[in-house]
C-alpha cells in the first residue's frame, strides 16, 4: 500500500485527485478565454475536454471504491474496537492504521484458548 492506510479508503483518495486534477484542468483552460481571448477559445476547449475525462475517471474510481465496499469483510479493530471494513487478506484499519490480516499464518499474534474464553465472558 502506498499511503498506508486502509484500500478503500486510496481508493476514494485516488478519485478526489482525479476530481481536483480534472476540476484544475477545466479552470486552466477557461484561464486562456481570459487572457488570449479568441485565440485561447481553442485553449479553453482542449483544457475543458482533458478535464471532463478527468471527472469521468474519477465517478469511476468511486464506482469502483462503492462496489468493492458492498462486498468488503466488516470486522472489529482489536486495538481501537470500532468496526472496519478489509479487503482481500490483509489491509489495514480505516480508524488507526494497524495492520489486519484474515490469514492466520500472516498473523503476528494469535489469541489463546484462555484469552477466547474471556473475551466470550465478557461479551456475555
Amino acid at each position: 500500500m502506498f499511503f498506508k492506510s486502509s484500500k478503500i479508503n486510496e481508493f476514494r483518495l485516488w478519485g478526489l485527485m482525479f476530481t481536483l486534477a480534472g476540476m484544475g484542468l477545466m479552470i486552466l483552460g477557461t484561464a486562456g478565454i481570459v487572457f488570449w481571448g479568441q485565440a485561447g477559445k481553442i485553449f479553453a476547449a482542449i483544457f475543458m475536454v482533458i478535464g471532463m475525462i478527468g471527472m469521468l475517471l474519477s465517478v469511476g474510481v468511486y464506482f469502483w471504491a462503492g462496489m468493492l465496499s458492498t462486498s468488503a469483510v466488516i470486522l472489529t479493530c482489536p486495538e481501537c474496537n470500532r468496526q472496519t471494513k478489509i479487503l482481500g487478506k490483509t489491509d489495514r484499519c480505516m480508524y488507526c492504521k494497524t495492520k489486519l490480516t484474515l490469514d492466520p499464518n500472516q498473523a503476528t499474534h494469535s489469541p489463546t484458548l484462555s484469552e477466547e474464553i474471556a473475551v466470550d465472558d465478557t461479551a456475555k
